[in-house]
């Protein structure tokens, strides 16, 4: 199979979706590898490395999405990208379909078989390739949140830990999966005092086991998330339904609750939000007010750190790519599970039923298990 490699070019994204290791073992493999020219520089890896692993550089996108049989990315394709997809091609890579109607459309339109890092989800119920970037997206809402509370920043002035006689940040975690886990420990270490909700007793008995004191799980109601946001100086959306629109915990008049010069980042506006007032932001203008409360909506927060994302996540894309490689899609989804999950779109139509009902489209069970 040949597996094409493409530069990011979605705004201020510097990961890249393959290491030079990854060529090496596609190479061995008996694959052959199109790396776009300068596509890891983003993340400190240079041409020469890829040249080396056994890639052939390419310095026309056009010819790489032309020749491969598999496109690998890190990213939803862009505008510019959607018409160089092609029936029967494969396209690997995160697609939060449910967030962007037009993408939806455009790459059903392509035909290419359409299969979503974030929907490959294993016998326990595990999202193995979304965990790494969700794991870095909550570290760093603690670290964004942390600057924008600064009064500079348009924040309130607030330290997360506070100082001896002065008290410590309030921060309100709404989801208690990975990227809500990681955003609490984070918190807890910088010494501030954390709400963390959840609906899910089982997971909310699991954290309160392993959460250090200063951290509160509570079970997530419309009444306890109106009494966090009125206590809080830093709310992290952490909400997650796999390939789904994320559902909307905060109303707009809910922000006349919080205190002016408040935070709030939302994390799942990959998947739509879950803020009434969110809007996609970029890492260039990633900040924006409304009602006094300020509100951080990047959706590629892990593409800011890309080094360290690049290698998490390549870490585990790799193997499935290999798979899907070895045995072709087909076969793949027949023989792997988490392969069939996976796959949202096939030949002109919606299999992954999330997606179809967030649209109202027809949906294709030919996947399902």
């Amino acid at each position: 199979m040949i597996i094409g490699v493409p530069k990011e070019i979605k705004r201020d994204e510097y990961r890249v979706a393959m290491l030079p290791v990854g060529v090496e073992e596609l190479t061995r493999a008996g694959h052959r590898v199109l790396v776009e020219t300068g596509a890891g520089l983003g993340s400190g890896l240079l041409d020469e490395q890829y040249e080396a692993a056994g890639a052939r550089l390419m310095n026309d996108v056009d010819e790489l999405f032309g020749t491969a049989d598999m496109i690998v990315k890190v990213k939803e394709p862009m505008v510019d990208e959607w018409p160089r997809l092609r029936p029967g091609q494969i396209l690997f890579t995160y697609l939060h379909f449910a967030a962007d109607r037009k993408l939806t459309e455009a790459v059903l339109a392509s035909g290419c078989t359409a299969v979503a890092y974030e929907t490959l989800r294993d016998d326990q119920g595990r999202l193995p390739l979304l965990t790494p970037m969700s794991e870095v997206a909550g570290r760093m809402s603690i670290q964004e949140g942390a600057k924008y509370l600064e009064r500079p920043q348009m924040g309130r002035g607030i330290l997360l830990g506070g100082v001896p006689g002065v008290a410590p940040a309030n921060i309100a975690v709404l989801g208690g999966g990975v990227v809500g886990a990681n955003a609490a420990k984070v918190a807890a270490g910088f010494g501030a005092n954390i709400g963390l909700l959840d609906v899910n007793m089982d997971r909310l008995r699991y954290l309160d086991d392993v959460m250090p004191p200063n951290v509160d799980c509570l079970f997530s109601d419309r009444h306890t998330v109106r009494e966090q946001l009125a206590k809080a100086d830093l709310v992290i959306g952490a909400v997650l339904i796999p390939g789904a629109k994320a559902p909307r915990l905060i109303e707009a008049d809910d922000l006349k609750l919080m205190k002016p010069g408040s935070v709030i980042i939302d994390v799942a506006i990959d998947q739509g939000g879950c803020v009434a007032t969110s809007r996609p932001t970029t890492h260039s203008e990633p900040v924006y007010m409304v009602d006094q409360v300020l509100h951080y909506c990047v959706t590629n927060m892990p593409g800011a750190v890309g080094r360290t994302s690049t290698y998490a996540l390549c870490n585990v894309t790799l193997p499935w790519v290999l798979q899907i490689a070895n045995r072709g899609i087909l076969a793949a989804a027949q023989t792997l599970k988490p392969v069939a999950r996976a796959i949202n779109m096939h030949a002109g139509k919606i299999t992954y039923r999330a997606v179809a009902d967030t649209f109202d489209l027809p949906y294709d069970p030919r996947f399902e298990i």
